[in-house]
């Protein structure tokens, strides 16, 4: 079988789930038991070379069969189409999917079916920088100006970023690349934890790893806040006693406030010096972001991982309701929209600070920071990661961290793939871990 003439034969999908909630890992006001979960696809093709493109949503446990078959519902655009075409031009296939017009009937571009579009478009992008043996960061830093603006979809952006001003900016990019890419070879890029933060962490816990944090290169921790006023209180206290002064606190409320809310309670947060708050009130009220911003300055807001598609992020942008703006790899259509959102991000001059508290999104949103830095921003000041140290070991590409920084991934692909016994393991509802459970509780009982 030829390269040009291979297809793709198969998109597997698996539901895959870990028991994160019995530790209270990831656990925050709104979300108080999340089981980390990914909806996972695999395309196969018959080019006989052994590459595949992985991709997934991240979710929090029931609703992942839900997320699942919305992926498997895209599998009829995939089948049989043309690797060669599909890898050199990942916009077409962006488009196919977003345009399939009853299932975008479900949206249009957002929730369950933007989610699965997000992560199949993301498995392409995984394949095709397998097939150029090249990390996706590197893939898309290098790219030509013109092709990467001929990624993005512009429609209903084109009134705050035109196809012509993105590729000014992209060009503009190409200044000093190398020199930047040396360096993130050498010092990597920053993150930021939010490890010690989770709600459900005992204030030991919590004092504990924030030590360690600093003790590990970190500048800023993450605290979740949010279920109530006092505990707030007494937990930022502790953190601002183990990190000291020159460490910066961000809070996280997870969408939990009204907006008159969020503004008493980031006020009456204030005296701890808390860098920003995060998702203060509902991802989709663009003006109450903008109120609560200019309410609590100079806490910064901070908002991004739910914001369901560009056109959110574009109007975040022009009502100047965010001071830092946060992506998620796997929530938008994938990297062609993330593309999209970083070049809105540029114009308006806002640093991105991905989210990536989940499994897996630390190892895929790493790409796109690097890629901003090296081709667009041209800057990593005040601009960091989310890190959190939870299920790396189950990707054959995890992500490495040195002095608080993520060190650039050097294998070809997106960091996407998970490891056959991870996936056979806590494959739901049949894998080996969820079978043993289910026998163990039965016993119990």
């Amino acid at each position: 079988m030829t390269a040009p003439s291979a297809r793709i034969t198969a998109v597997d999908t698996y539901d895959i789930r870990f028991p994160t909630s019995r530790e209270l890992d990831g656990s925050d006001a709104m979300n108080p038991d999340p089981d980390y979960s990914a909806a996972y696809v695999v395309l196969r093709t018959d080019a006989g070379d052994g590459r595949e493109g992985h991709g997934f949503v991240f979710t929090i446990g029931r609703g992942n069969d839900v997320q699942v078959a919305a992926v498997g519902a895209l599998r009829p655009h995939l089948l049989g189409r043309s690797v060669e075409e599909l890898c050199a031009d990942p916009g077409s296939l962006n488009r196919d999917l977003i345009g399939d017009s009853q299932l975008r009937w479900l949206g249009p571009e957002k929730g369950v079916m933007h989610m699965a579009i997000g992560a199949v478009v993301n498995a392409v992008w995984d394949l095709a920088a397998k097939r150029a043996g090249l990390p996706l960061w590197r893939l898309l830093a290098r790219a030509d100006p013109e092709w990467l603006v001929s990624q993005v979809d512009f429609r209903y952006i084109a009134d705050a970023l035109t196809p012509a001003e993105a590729l000014t900016l992209l060009r503009a990019g190409r200044t000093g690349l190398a020199e930047r890419e040396a360096l993130l070879l050498e010092r990597g890029y920053p993150g930021y934890t939010t490890s010690p933060g989770w709600l459900g962490y005992s204030d030991e816990k919590l004092a504990r790893l924030a030590r360690q944090a600093v003790a590990d290169g970190f500048t800023q921790i993450k605290l979740k806040v949010g279920a109530d006023l006092g505990d707030d209180l007494r937990r930022l206290r502790i953190a601002r006693e183990a990190v000291g002064d020159g460490i910066r606190i961000a809070v996280d409320a997870n969408q939990r406030w009204n907006v008159g809310e969020a503004i008493d309670w980031v006020n009456a947060l204030a005296g701890f010096d808390p860098y920003w708050i995060e998702e203060p009130t509902s991802p989709d009220d663009v003006l109450g972001h903008a109120s609560v911003r200019k309410a609590v300055a100079p806490v910064k807001v901070a908002t991004g991982e739910h914001v369901q598609n560009r056109i959110v992020f574009k109007q975040l942008l022009q009502a100047g309701a965010v001071d830092v703006l946060q992506i998620d790899a796997a929530r938008v259509g994938g990297v062609n929209e993330n593309l999209a959102i970083l070049l809105l991000a540029a114009k308006f001059g806002v640093p991105v600070c991905p989210h990536a508290g989940g499994v897996g999104l630390c190892e895929l949103v790493q790409h796109l920071s690097m890629f901003d830095y090296l081709a667009l921003s041209g800057t990593t000041e005040n601009r960091v990661i989310e890190y959190v140290d939870h299920l790396h070991e189950h990707f054959t590409d995890p992500v490495r961290m040195r002095a608080g920084h993520y060190q650039a991934p050097l294998a070809p692909g997106f960091s996407a793939t998970m490891r056959p016994g991870s996936i056979d393991h806590y494959r739901y509802p049949d894998g080996g871990f969820w079978v043993a459970d289910r026998a163990e509780r039965e016993d119990v009982a």
